[in-house]
């Protein structure tokens, strides 16, 4: 009996194995078994390929209407396989067993198909996958969220523009305020110096506030 078949005792989410594969890594995937049924039931985990893999729990048993979480590594591998393409599988069978049954006190022949019990199997295929493919799908997603329309960039472009026309005007008004003050100091002259250089502070001051309005303006949607 395959994943999702019938009234089965025990069902699995998800249904296969995925792993990223990449060399002299070790990858996971998590495998979520949950009892439907009100019986205690055991379950065991058999792959083709066990040099491979490191499953914990391999063997456990769930209470009735409970779930538990089974975590399949794939070992560091030295080679890819060929096309990236894996024909590994595992095997989870489950029976119904005693109640309060200690995974410890499982008979030996509790997944024994010639027993009289019943047993259940349940078939995963496992697949591999490159990081590379995984980053492109990110990037994708990445690059899909920051394009801007043109009526966009055209409005953040007039906005520089005018920042750094303001700015411009802000450093030459501050130089006119700092040869001011050095003729003042020359000339003696406060009465007249002063004046003007508060005038032109505030121009200087005006000038800040429309750049910061400039730069605080919402984007155009």
């Amino acid at each position: 009996m395959t994943a999702g078949e019938g009234n089965q005792l025990i069902s699995v989410h998800p249904n296969d194995l995925k792993f990223i594969f990449e060399l002299e890594k070790q990858s996971f995937c998590d495998l979520k078994v949950v009892n439907n049924t009100e019986h205690h039931v055991a379950f065991k985990v058999k792959t083709t390929s066990p040099k491979k893999y490191f499953v914990r729990p391999n063997t456990g048993v769930v209470q009735p209407w409970d779930s538990c979480v089974i975590r399949v590594t794939l070992q560091a591998q030295r080679e890819y396989p060929p096309d990236m393409q894996c024909k590994d599988k595992f095997l989870l069978q489950s029976t119904i067993v005693a109640p309060n049954t200690d995974v410890d006190d499982l008979p030996a022949d509790t997944f024994n198909k010639e027993s009289a019990k019943e047993i259940e199997e349940c078939k995963l295929k496992v697949f591999y996958e490159s990081p590379s493919a995984q980053g492109n799908s990110e990037d994708e997603g990445l690059k899909s969220s920051t394009e801007q329309s043109p009526d966009l960039n055209s409005a953040v472009r007039q906005l520089k523009e005018e920042r750094d026309a303001a700015v411009r005007q802000t450093l030459q008004l501050q130089q006119e305020l700092d040869f001011l003050k050095r003729r003042r100091q020359r000339r003696n002259d406060t009465g007249f110096s002063f004046t003007f250089a508060s005038f032109v502070g505030l121009i200087g001051i005006m000038v800040g506030f429309l750049l910061n309005l400039s730069l605080s303006s919402p984007s155009t949607e």
